[in-house]
């Protein structure tokens, strides 16, 4: 029988007694989609799924997205490797907030990721409920953004300037491919309309975002600063702490979403998928 206990947290659900390596019929994953879309991130603990299985799972919630500037495993096409090894200097990936690849025309809807191997303390995920960041912010700061159409790009990252590139520690056991690509740049509403629920929520925020359209950077930065300090506080977010055997999935249109350290000296491995832009049935 499938139980799902919410968090208690600003979003987050658990969802017990199912077997995501077995067949999953259309209407398990429609009941699913809708704690999904209810929760905004679910979290399916003891699950031992291969590669084959989470492609599935993917598959079944909407088809992959693409996953640009990060080479997959070998012998996938869309299967990230999220790891660390137990000796690895570089600063630790996604550690600030962001929404999975906001700069692309269509962002992928949500992202799966299932953990292989787990250090016995830190790599918690942190999960900002952006939905609950709109409809708490105060009015002024609502006005002010109110309209506002976001500039989004990877340069920081991705660019051969950018975090990941010629800077990068090369200790890091991630494969990530900088390229001039990462410079361009995409448009979309500061505040955007879920496409399933219609519910109104911010779409990403400082880092993916490079700007705010019809303003200078000297006009944009402050507040892009301002807004960000917003979205993250303590009241929006929900900590996940992992366990092996555990797939996690989130919604890119309602969350920011960041890594956290702390496990300095012990591996961690991920594997990741994205879950393709939803279209209208």
């Amino acid at each position: 029988m499938i139980r799902i206990r919410p968090s208690g947290q600003s979003c987050g659900a658990e969802v017990t007694g199912i077997d995501l390596s077995g067949r999953l019929s259309p209407d398990l994953i429609r009941d699913l989609r809708d704690a999904w879309l209810e929760h905004h991130v679910l979290v399916f603990p003891d699950q031992k799924l291969s590669d084959d299985d989470l492609e599935a799972v993917t598959s079944a919630f909407g088809g992959f997205g693409e996953d640009p500037f990060i080479a997959p495993i070998p012998g996938r096409r869309h299967i990230l490797a999220v790891k660390r090894e137990a000796d690895e200097t570089a600063p630790i990936f996604a550690e600030a907030f962001h929404s999975d690849w906001s700069f692309q025309e269509r962002p992928p809807a949500g992202t799966c990721l299932y953990s292989l191997v787990i250090p016995p303390t830190g790599g918690d995920t942190l999960f900002a409920n952006q939905h609950l960041a709109l409809d708490r912010m105060p009015d002024a700061l609502r006005q002010r953004i109110e309209g506002l159409t976001a500039i989004h790009s990877a340069r920081r990252g991705y660019a051969p300037t950018g975090l990941y590139g010629a800077q990068d520690d090369p200790s890091r056991s991630m494969s990530i491919r900088p390229s001039d690509q990462a410079l361009a740049v995409q448009r979309h509403p500061l505040i955007c309309v879920h496409p399933e629920t219609s519910r109104q929520g911010l779409y990403g925020c400082f880092g993916y975002i490079i700007g705010l359209e019809g303003m200078t950077d000297e006009e944009a930065y402050p507040l892009l600063l301002e807004l960000y300090r917003w979205q993250t506080q303590e009241e929006f977010l929900y900590r996940h702490r992992w366990s092996v055997g555990t797939l996690v999935m989130w919604d890119n249109r309602s969350l920011l979403h960041a890594a956290t350290g702390g496990y300095q000296g012990y591996a961690r491995l991920l594997h990741r998928t994205t879950i393709a832009a939803w279209s209208a049935p």
